[in-house]
C-alpha cells in the first residue's frame, strides 16, 4: 500500500479553545502514540489529511521535529453534521510489524434474478504487515441463488494477511426477493400497527360495491328457489 507524507506541527495548547483556533487555520489536532513512547500532540494539514483518510487504513509518514515515523490512524473524529476532521488518534508502527485491523469488503458481480443481497459483515478483522494492509475484499455473486451463503473463511486474502474475525461468521447471504403482495402485506401489517387508516380509492369502492351488488343477486336468487319448489308441488297435488 502507498504511503502518505505529512508534515506535522507540535502543540503546546489544550483545550477546546485551542482545538478551535487549529481549526481555523485549516489543521487538525492529531495525537501521535505506540512503541512505549509518550503521547506527542500535533495538528496535522486538514486538506492533505481528508485526502489521505480517504483510503482505509492509510499509512502516514509523519514528518515531526525532522524525524519520520509510520503511523495509522487509530480513532478519526468528524463533525456530526459537516463532516470535516474534528480530531485524528495516531499510532505508531514498525517496518515489518503486524498489526489487527478491519478491512472493508466489497460486494460485485450480479446475484441471480429475484434474489437479494445481504452484507453481514462489512468489515473482515485481520492480521497483516503494517506496511501491506489490504485496501479492500471483493465478494462475488454472480450467479448465485438464494439460498446462497458465503463465510468469512470463503473470503479470499491475499499473501501474508490472516483472518481473525470467526471463519463461520456470515459475510453475505442471499435470499428470495419478496412479491408484491409480499410487500403489500407487510406495509399493510405496519401500518396498522402504528394506527394509519387510508381511504378506499375509487377503484377500491367500485370493487367494493360491485361484490356485494353480486351478493345481493345471489341471495335473491337462493330466496325465490323454494317458493317455485311449492308452487310445483301444489299443481301436482
Amino acid at each position: 500500500m502507498a504511503e502518505v507524507r505529512i508534515a506535522a506541527e507540535p502543540r503546546t495548547e489544550f483545550g477546546k479553545g485551542a482545538a478551535r483556533r487549529v481549526r481555523r487555520a485549516n489543521k487538525v489536532p492529531a495525537v501521535l502514540y505506540g512503541h512505549g513512547a509518550e503521547v506527542r500532540h500535533i495538528s496535522l494539514p486538514g486538506h492533505e489529511l481528508m485526502l489521505a483518510l480517504k483510503t482505509q487504513n492509510a499509512l502516514l509518514t509523519i514528518e515531526l521535529n525532522g524525524a519520520s515515523e509510520l503511523a495509522l490512524p487509530k480513532a478519526v473524529q468528524r463533525d456530526p453534521i459537516k463532516g470535516f476532521l474534528e480530531h485524528v488518534d495516531l499510532v505508531v508502527v514498525r517496518r515489518g510489524e503486524k498489526v489487527t485491523v478491519e478491512v472493508a469488503v466489497h460486494v460485485v458481480g450480479q446475484a441471480a434474478p429475484d434474489t437479494l443481497i445481504s452484507l453481514d459483515h462489512q468489515t473482515l478483522s485481520v492480521e497483516a504487515e503494517a506496511t501491506n494492509i489490504p485496501t479492500g475484499f471483493e465478494v462475488s455473486v454472480d450467479g448465485l441463488r438464494a439460498g446462497s451463503q458465503i463465510h468469512a473463511s470463503d473470503v479470499q486474502l491475499p499473501d501474508g494477511a490472516i483472518l481473525v474475525t470467526d471463519p463461520d461468521a456470515l459475510v453475505v447471504n442471499v435470499t428470495a426477493a419478496p412479491t408484491a403482495e409480499q410487500l403489500e402485506a407487510e406495509l399493510a401489517e405496519a401500518e396498522a400497527e402504528v394506527g394509519i387508516v387510508h381511504e378506499p380509492t375509487e377503484e377500491e369502492q367500485a370493487a367494493e360495491a360491485a361484490t356485494a351488488e353480486a351478493a345481493a343477486g345471489e341471495g335473491d336468487g337462493e330466496a325465490s328457489a323454494p317458493a317455485g319448489g311449492a308452487e310445483g308441488d301444489q299443481g301436482e297435488s
